[in-house]
């Protein structure tokens, strides 16, 4: 049972690597858009009715998931194909590297009317505040924050819970994007979506810190930078999980994230990770090759540990 799914976590991983999200029809764009058409019909300024809608929608995912898993499962090629499908639906690492590759570009250039309109295919806040070096901070601190939610993390769920696993967790990290963050309609409602998305991410967000350690002289970074940083500043950033990531990738790049941030009337000003300079155009591509590092080795992982299961 475990070796079908060991294929399709690593040909789905194959499928991200070399095409990127699926360009029609992307079934996480159809889950946003069931997830938003609950939340018009039941939004109430209510913990307790927002638990439900996270609750209720991650349950439905995992169902489809489950049943997959169930109805593949006397059916090697089938479950494998299946696996693989979701596993390219759910990852985004070559999309997200191709993001950050445009505003490098778009930087590179001096075009700072294209880099502002690059960034919120890259992180939420606002970018008409923002010059070339507040562009390229952001940048480089989502490629590290994103590598864990879009990459590390559901293959982590994936080699845990095969199908059930990689679908809950894509809902579980939607949701928190849709209504997990901190406003007049969703400080109550999303709460129970940004605490599920916080326990979910827990454990790959270490993996992937750890795995910037060891990803890191192969992209021409500091593995004992990158070890240290993460060690020291993860903990100061007010997510429990994004610090790590992005801490570990300061030190690896040489650069000092953090400082403050703009989401529309919304003013967060963070503590600074890492002692280098500040990031420019410059470390983008640098902090794409190690993202990318990162996530191919959390592919090998996760195929290699339901091989070992399969065995076991």
């Amino acid at each position: 049972m475990d070796t079908p799914i060991a294929a399709g976590l690593a040909l789905g991983a194959a499928a991200d690597l070399l095409l990127a999200d699926p360009r029609r029809a992307h079934p996480v764009a159809g889950f946003g858009t069931v997830a938003g058409a609950v939340e018009r019909a039941v939004w109430r300024d209510s913990r307790a009715v927002g638990s439900g809608y996270a609750v209720g929608l991650v349950a439905a995912a995992t169902g489809l998931g489950v049943l997959a898993d169930r109805g593949t499962r006397r059916h090697p090629v089938a479950r494998s194909l299946a696996t693989a499908a979701a596993t390219w639906a759910v990852l985004g690492g070559t999309s997200l590297g191709r993001a950050a590759g445009r505003m490098r570009a778009a930087l590179e250039a001096g075009d700072l009317a294209a880099g502002r309109a690059a960034l919120p295919a890259l992180a939420g806040r606002d970018p008409s505040v923002l010059e070339a070096d507040g562009l390229a901070r952001a940048t480089v601190e989502s490629v590290a924050e994103n590598t864990s939610d879009a990459a590390v993390a559901p293959l982590f769920w994936g080699a845990v819970a095969g199908l059930p696993g990689l679908l809950g967790y894509r809902a579980v990290n939607t949701l928190d994007a849709m209504v997990g963050y901190r406003s007049a309609r969703y400080e109550r409602f999303g709460w129970a979506a940004a605490r599920l998305d916080d326990v979910a991410n827990w454990v790959p967000a270490r993996l992937t810190a750890a795995l910037t350690v060891l990803c890191a002289p192969l992209t021409g970074g500091s593995a004992g930078g990158a070890l240290r940083t993460w060690l020291r500043d993860g903990a100061a950033h007010p997510s429990p999980n994004s610090g790590r990531c992005e801490a570990a990738a300061a030190g690896a790049l040489g650069v000092t994230l953090g400082g403050r941030n703009v989401y529309g009337s919304r003013v967060e000003v963070r503590p600074a990770l890492g002692d280098g300079r500040a990031p420019g155009p410059a470390d983008i591509g640098p902090a794409v090759r190690l993202s990318r590092a990162v996530w191919v080795s959390a592919a090998l992982l996760a195929a290699t540990a339901r091989l070992l299961r399969a065995r076991s």
